[in-house]
């Protein structure tokens, strides 16, 4: 039997509208910034993407700043926050890309399913020194949806500035809403749309422009030196494309119906599974289970050996399979170490639940102490 891809959060597989972009955007000849005719064609390849893009997330496309990654964008924003002499705030929960990068930053406080205290927000505003606030849109690990809402509005009573993890997105959620969010700058990735690695996208949401993090030749209006990288650029925005229309048309529910199907055959089989953030409003794809007294490492590979791919933390760390900094954030105690992530991609096939459940299930056998009976 096929091996069976459940880690979509770390990157989903390329869609055929992104891989058919790719191809064609590779024969592209010319530099983006040369006068020639050659320039001028790969130039309106890239304007091409950048207009697409802005489209899908109802921006203008001069919001749209392309970077090499999710990782890059958050970087650029919080390099910008810096600039101005901001204090950063930032919710526990965040990926590495924005807590490495702002060490000094306050972490401000979830719940045990991850939602930012909101209140603890509101006074930490309260300080009257000028405060830049960076908290994602949907956690990569669980899932776990954050109120933006109500945090952009905390924001602008107080003056502050708020960037936002977007990445998950995708073929998720609906794109067309993130415009509206009330962020100042948003952050996007090609490879977790299902495009190419390589390609990501700074939102100027506000138009707020918080500087170059990469000095140069001055492309990208001067927000992001470096030649564009056209095929990865081409296959961001058909992929975006494709993931959006994929989701409008049911996918995301269904990946949501899968889910669910998982999460309760795993009540059924596996009782001593602990579902994390099973309270929050999550993406319809993913789901975060704690097996006790197993460890992550030893779960991951013994469903690899099964031949279904999963993932303990985030994907950003180097291959290592080390406790979560966001479970530990939500308070899990030992079961962070205990817990994994399945991630439902837009390929998923019908039988995934049942698949996955019969290899977690035997793994559970082997390997977890067995739910002892209750007293009589």
């Amino acid at each position: 039997m096929s091996r069976l891809y459940l880690d979509a959060n770390a990157t989903e597989p390329l869609r055929p509208e992104a891989h058919a972009a790719v191809l064609a955007a590779l024969d592209v000849l010319g530099n983006p910034s040369s006068v020639h005719a050659e320039g001028r064609a790969a130039r309106r390849v890239l304007e091409d993407a950048r207009e697409a893009l802005a489209t899908l997330v109802g921006l203008a496309p001069a919001a749209v700043v392309f970077t090499a990654g999710g990782t890059e964008a958050n970087a650029t924003a919080l390099a910008g926050f810096r600039a101005e002499a901001r204090r950063v705030l930032a919710s526990a929960t965040e990926h590495d890309s924005v807590l490495h990068a702002v060490p000094e930053a306050e972490r401000l406080a979830v719940d045990r399913d991850g939602v930012i205290d909101l209140a603890a927000l509101e006074a930490a505003l309260a300080d009257a020194r000028p405060a830049a606030v960076a908290v994602m849109l949907a956690n990569n690990e669980t899932g776990t949806l954050q109120p933006i809402a109500k945090v952009a509005a905390l924001c602008r009573r107080a003056g502050a500035r708020l960037h936002v993890d977007a990445v998950q997105a995708p073929g998720r959620l609906p794109l067309g809403d993130l415009g509206a969010l009330g962020a100042d700058t948003i952050a996007l990735s090609a490879h977790k749309a299902g495009g190419p690695k390589g390609a990501g996208a700074l939102l100027l949401a506000s138009g707020w422009w918080p500087g170059p993090l990469i000095r140069g030749g001055g492309q990208e209006r001067g927000m992001r030196a470096g030649t564009e990288p056209l095929p990865a650029i081409a296959g961001f925005a058909a992929a975006a494309g494709a993931a959006e229309a994929w989701r409008a048309a049911g996918g995301a529910g269904r990946l949501a119906g899968l889910r669910d199907a998982i999460l309760a055959g795993l009540a059924a089989r596996v009782p001593q599974a602990v579902p994390v953030a099973a309270g929050a409003v999550r993406l319809p794809n993913t789901l975060c289970v704690a097996l006790p007294c197993v460890a992550a490492a030893t779960q991951v590979m013994a469903l690899d050996l099964a031949g279904i791919a999963v993932s303990a933390g985030s994907a950003c760390s180097s291959g290592k399979v080390a406790e979560s900094h966001v479970l530990r954030a939500m308070g899990l105690g030992p079961l962070a170490a205990s817990a994994i992530r399945v991630s439902l991609p837009w390929t998923a096939p019908d039988d995934a639940p049942a698949r996955f459940l019969d290899a977690y299930a035997a793994m559970a056998a082997r390997l977890a102490r067995p739910v002892e009976p209750a007293p009589a």
